[in-house]
């Protein structure tokens, strides 16, 4: 990690964990927001107003909280208005590469080889994980936000003026009870498998697999309809997508969630394809890239050896592809 702006020995997954093991994740520090007149947003300051081209975003296709960014971006219809470079999936001992692997971007901006080097360039005296995604304002060369939620949620309005949608992904109407359910879903699913796979403790990792899973029975029972809201399509179904297509195929395996997959869930299984279908989702998901990712991480698996399939989940990914 980086300290005081020096990168500090070898990258590691887990950077804190509680008392009991628990798995500690890092809070995000650049917080401003793109907004459609420069005003300030909920958090940071004013001056980041809504440009076609003055912004890019940085993801990992292997990270899920990168990939809800990626997918708000095709869902909204922003592929001409904000680019998108692609870190290199294998996770390296100075953290987030570029290029060195197919469908990975080399820093068109710097020529950066660590996403580290951009952390720096926007504050010499950074300490922290140097994560994505990460928004980057390249008319005045600053980082603007490295919190995914912040960056889902700006990208549903941020850019409304340059490219309207009918598609609004927090409205109002339902922006009580979306953000009931996003901490419900974030702290025992999406940061769930997390805590069970980066747990150093039994009693840290059982309690983790428990939220998981009482997470997701909750989820199979309540969705009666398209989506968890009704017919509407929310940030909260990409919350939980992202998490839910990488499931069988990395956090049952490596993480040690194996008490079910998803496709044992029928209405979960459901929900999953109809998302996948979406026009554009399946250019935000790229398995070769997640699983090369996970099974690169060496505190949970040395060797590296990644598995074969899973047959299901590359059943549905062709399907999408092809329909």
């Amino acid at each position: 990690m980086l300290v005081d702006g020096k990168w500090m020995g070898d990258w590691q997954p887990v950077q804190k964990a509680d008392k009991k093991g628990r798995f500690v994740r890092q809070v995000s520090s650049f917080r401003n927001w793109i907004t459609p007149d420069g005003s300030a947003g909920p958090t940071g300051e004013a001056g980041f107003q809504a440009e076609a081209g003055r912004y890019r975003l940085y993801v990992a296709y292997i990270c899920p909280w990168a990939s809800r960014t990626l997918m708000a971006r095709k869902l909204k219809g922003l592929d001409d208005v904000l680019p998108v470079t692609i870190v290199n999936p294998t996770l390296s001992d100075q953290g987030w590469g570029f290029g060195g692997y197919p469908e990975a971007d080399e820093d068109p901006l710097f020529g950066s080889n660590y996403m580290h080097e951009l952390y720096t360039r926007a504050d010499p005296t950074f300490t922290g994980r140097a994560t994505v995604p990460a928004l980057w304002d390249m008319k005045n060369n600053v980082m603007v936000n490295n919190e995914s939620a912040d960056i889902l949620r700006m990208l549903d309005t941020a850019f409304e003026g340059i490219v309207p949608s009918d598609l609004r992904l927090y409205p109002a109407d339902l922006a009580d009870d979306i953000d009931a359910l996003n901490p419900v879903i974030y702290e025992k699913l999406n940061n769930g498998v997390y805590r069970a796979g980066f747990a150093s403790s039994q009693q840290a990792y059982d309690e983790a697999v428990q939220g998981v899973f009482d997470a997701l029975d909750m989820l199979e029972a309540r969705l009666s309809d398209a989506y968890l809201f009704g017919s509407q399509l929310t940030e909260t179904d990409i919350r939980l997508f992202v998490t839910l297509i990488r499931f069988d195929a990395a956090y049952h395996g490596l993480f040690k969630t194996n008490l079910k997959q998803i496709a044992d869930y029928p209405r979960l299984s459901a929900y999953m394809e109809r998302i996948l279908h979406l026009p554009g989702v399946i250019d935000t998901v790229n398995m070769d890239h997640i699983t090369r990712g996970y099974y690169s991480i060496k505190a949970l698996n040395p060797k590296g050896i990644r598995p074969v399939g899973v047959d299901h989940i590359e059943r549905l990914l062709r399907s999408a592809r092809n329909k």
